[in-house]
């Protein structure tokens, strides 16, 4: 079984994380639950931010207002599966004494929304309407 597919199985019965390892300090979990929530508000903040494209941008050429909302909607939907899954993963590597697992996530959420700020700054210069 693939470890992504273990950690999915793990989001909904977190308690079986408990049976690896030993238990790590509970500043860690606590300060890995706090990154959780973190990375869940930047989630919420892309989809605020795909929604608003789409509302209060109604003069918008429907296909820049369209791909602009759906990069921020998608983008927030992989942040808040991102998150989840890293916490599990942190929590049995903590638990298990390994290290950290490493992500490319954070460059490639980054990179989604410097495009998305790129693209919205070609909007404001050019015009709305083309």
């Amino acid at each position: 079984m693939s470890e992504f597919v273990r950690n999915v199985r793990l989001w909904f019965a977190p308690e079986r994380v408990r049976e690896e390892g030993g238990t790590p300090d509970y500043r860690f979990s606590l300060a890995n639950e706090r990154t959780f929530l973190a990375w869940l508000r930047t989630a919420l903040a892309l989809i605020g931010g795909g929604f608003a494209v789409d509302q209060f941008l109604p003069h918008l050429r429907w296909a820049w207002r369209t791909g602009l909302a759906l990069a921020l909607l998608g983008a927030g939907v992989l942040c808040a599966l991102r998150a989840v899954n890293h916490w599990v993963s942190c929590e049995r590597a903590m638990r298990r004494g390994e290290d950290l697992p490493a992500s490319r996530f954070p460059a490639v959420l980054s990179l989604v929304v410097a495009v998305v700020a790129v693209a919205m700054v070609v909007v404001v210069l050019v015009g709305w309407e083309g």
